[in-house]
């Protein structure tokens, strides 16, 4: 299924332009001095667990933030510079060869999943169909080459973490692609707003300047994706500080319970998809590799700060089915290797 090409409103676009980047820079700000004041020599007076709630909120933005900007950017590259069917001609036809082969577009971006929904945003904006750009949005985080590298780098070849996570990635992608082009109006599937803007611009309107087009561009996405990056990093933050990690690392050698505990704890912490194996290699020595690849599986597609951000994007009816599929999948992977590893 193939939508319209589309263009950005370019009236909603430009009244955000201006508000998104000083929106960052107040949130950025407000959290940095709120941190500073929990520093020094402890007389600032917040409970240990304050402090450590706005530790853990800080470094997943501090960690987000950048691969987040690179991925607007990139939005506004497809969407906006690269001409109109120069993409579309090198993909194939029927759906799904065409959805495979998009699957594997995340290995050309260094971007982890924060980045990949704007990107995917602008693949749909373009014209690309839900379905084509859910299966580049579950595919590309962990088919990155960035994550490949530090996959590899952490844990070689041994007990098949690498390959099946490589594996696993596209296989997951394209099922979830399959479940969106199943539905009859996949189009339902994006909340009013984005439909709305996508259905704007299958009206075509004509071009302005592209480098206005890009500047009004980047403003609309950063007011949208980032004050869904802070709830997202301020909810995994609260629920590292509520829960134990003593209580998750005390089940990781039981193959049931290993496989549950590493991928609540990939949606809890929600690292970046580029550097979540050297987090993971620490419980190596503890937990089974079956568990350990549940966890590089479910971490970049379905975490509190990712679901924070699908949701700028995606009705929750959506999410949550997209959550299901791909915990299932994940635990099925990773019981499997328990038992044969």
């Amino acid at each position: 299924m193939t939508s319209s090409p589309v263009r950005v409103p370019r009236s909603r676009s430009r009244s955000r332009a201006g508000s998104g980047p000083a929106l960052v820079l107040v949130l950025v700000g407000a959290l940095l001095a709120a941190r500073v004041v929990t520093t020094g020599d402890g007389t600032a007076g917040l409970p240990d667990e304050l402090q450590d709630f706005l530790t853990l909120a800080i470094s997943v933005v501090v960690e987000s933030l950048p691969f987040v900007v690179l991925g607007i950017l990139l939005s506004i590259v497809v969407e906006v510079w690269v001409p109109h069917g120069v993409l579309e001609r090198v993909l194939p036809a029927r759906p799904v060869p065409r959805r495979a082969v998009i699957s594997l577009i995340g290995m050309l971006f260094p971007v982890c999943e924060c980045g990949n929904v704007p990107l995917a945003r602008g693949l749909m904006l373009r014209g690309f169909s839900p379905a084509e750009a859910t299966t580049f949005l579950v595919a590309a985080p962990i088919l990155n080459p960035l994550v490949i590298v530090s996959t590899a780098q952490a844990f070689g070849w041994s007990g098949w973490i690498l390959p099946v996570r490589i594996i696993g990635g596209f296989v997951v992608a394209n099922v979830v692609g399959w479940v969106v082009a199943a539905h009859r109006r996949p189009s339902e599937l994006l909340v009013p707003a984005f439909e709305a803007r996508c259905r704007v611009e299958a009206g075509g309107q004509a071009r302005g300047s592209r480098w206005a087009e890009s500047a009004s561009h980047f403003g609309g996405e950063t007011a949208t994706m980032m004050p869904a990056l802070f709830v997202g990093a301020a909810v995994a933050a609260a629920i590292q500080v509520a829960v134990p990690r003593s209580t998750l690392i005390a089940i990781g050698s039981d193959p049931v319970l290993s496989v549950l505990a590493m991928m609540l704890l990939a949606m809890t912490v929600s690292l970046c998809s580029n550097v979540d194996a050297f987090f993971a290699l620490s419980f190596a020595s503890t937990f089974l590799p079956g568990s350990i690849t549940a966890f590089l599986l479910i971490g970049p597609i379905i975490d509190v700060k990712m679901i924070a951000l699908l949701r700028t994007t995606f009705r929750t009816r959506f999410i949550g089915t997209l959550a299901v599929i791909c915990v299932l999948f994940a635990a099925s992977v990773g019981l499997v290797m328990d038992v044969l590893v």
